[in-house]
């Protein structure tokens, strides 16, 4: 069945076009851009058949919103699109492990969402956070320092994002392997050379995200928590042991979804903008160039930077009755699923949105979330990416020194590869140059 008809009767006339964006095969290509427009320009809430890929297999179909304002109204109102229905993937959980996925915040509606989100927002205070700022320059700089003329950038940018999350959190050095180790285990489930495949007894894959999977990360969140209430420390782990509303402390069910939250989403969201930021600078060398000689100008090409790559290409959330979005009916029940990385590329909303354009203003991306679910990380993702750019701008310009790999993921806009060479002395190439 054709994607974009899924067998139902339109919502209202139009167009109906058959292209798929539910492949994460198509997204290990690169972003469909041209594909994106056409769903906007024609069926901007489009029915997606999913499909079997390799051993996954299919699922019901979902909607795909593939404007900008569309995505922020859908992000905006939780009562019509629920995050705890059916959790945030496009792929359906187990129904038996859904009670367990959704204690997790991420995959909560309000009002649970707003008292856990309360509970712990004071562990991400400016003070805790920019404490560690000068550190994580430092880092940036050695781990560049050790590079060399030529090296393959995801190598930084892989390792940084890493060690700072175990500061922030109070990992212990040696045990910081771990935390890359889960964060591939759950965001390369799709990728042939990250997946590490799990079947149960009837040979059906596990998905990485079930109680199943996660039990020894889970028994290394209950140590850490006991060691931080033995031993307090000015880090995150033991904000989360301490904090306490009205009398009312985090449990220890919702403490290890925390840390199961921190380590994946914190670390692979600057894991893919850093090295997506970059790719950016060596496709548009003008404007890296203008970076290099006005670091001014980083702030806004940070954001621009989210913006053209955000580290996130799709949410999914459940409609919570029938209701209308886009002129289509969609039933209690349909995932809806939508597309960040179309919402920013939505003409309605950024003027020449394929232009990277450092002083772009407004720029009111979505790279973060929107609505309830705003990423509670934003700032330390964004204190991350500052130290990182302006140690990297600092230096002697780097060009491609060969083909980039993209994450296998219809949800991570992530990069496994990306080989740069130091370009000769006498300035910044042009490309082709």
């Amino acid at each position: 069945m054709a994607a974009g008809t899924g067998g139902r009767t339109p919502g209202r006339a139009g167009l109906l076009v058959s292209i798929d964006v539910f492949d994460p095969r198509v997204f290990a290509a690169g972003v469909p851009h041209e594909a994106l427009r056409t769903l906007r320009d024609t069926d901007p809430v489009s029915w997606q058949d999913e499909h079997e890929v390799g051993i996954w297999p299919a699922g019901p179909g979902f909607w795909a919103v593939t404007r900008y304002d569309d995505v922020r109204h859908v992000l905006r109102t939780p009562q019509d699109f629920s995050s705890s229905l059916g959790a945030t993937q496009i792929r359906d959980p187990d129904p038996a492990d859904l009670p367990f996925i959704r204690r997790m915040v991420l995959n909560m509606d309000p009002p649970e969402q707003v008292r856990l989100r309360t509970l712990v927002t004071g562990a991400f205070t400016r003070r805790r956070l920019e404490r560690f700022a000068d550190g994580i320059r430092e880092r940036a700089r050695a781990l560049l320092d050790a590079a060399g003329d030529r090296f393959d950038l995801t190598d930084v940018t892989d390792d940084l994002p890493l060690q700072n999350l175990s500061d922030l959190l109070g990992v212990p050095y040696a045990d910081r392997p771990l935390l890359k180790e889960w964060t591939d285990r759950v965001i390369g489930y799709q990728d042939p050379e990250h997946a590490v495949v799990v079947t149960d007894a009837d040979g059906r894959p596990v998905n990485p995200r079930s109680p199943a999977q996660l039990a020894d990360m889970f028994a290394y969140a209950g140590s850490l928590a006991d060691a931080k209430r033995a031993h307090p420390a000015d880090d995150v782990m033991t904000a989360l042991v301490q904090a306490e509303v009205d009398g009312e402390r985090l449990t220890d069910a919702e403490l290890h979804m925390f840390f199961f939250l921190l380590v994946i989403a914190g670390n692979d969201t600057v894991r893919s903008a850093l090295p997506g930021g970059v790719l950016t600078l060596l496709r548009n060398p003008d404007e890296y160039a203008r970076l290099r000689a006005d670091p001014g100008l980083l702030p806004g090409a940070i954001e621009e930077m989210l913006r053209v790559h955000p580290p996130v290409l799709t949410f999914r959330r459940t409609a919570t009755r029938d209701l209308v979005l886009a002129g289509r009916e969609i039933a209690a029940g349909d995932k809806v699923v939508v597309y960040h990385c179309s919402a920013h590329s939505d003409e309605r909303r950024f003027p020449d949105p394929l232009r990277f354009d450092p002083a772009r203003t407004p720029n009111e991306h979505l790279a973060f979330g929107q609505g309830p679910h705003l990423c509670l990380g934003a700032a330390f993702a964004r204190l991350q990416m500052r130290a990182f750019f302006t140690e990297f701008l600092a230096r002697p310009p780097v060009e491609l020194d060969g083909e980039p790999r993209r994450l296998t993921s219809n949800f991570i806009n992530g990069l496994t590869r990306l080989p740069v060479r130091v370009t000769p002395a006498g300035g910044h190439r042009r490309r082709g140059g």
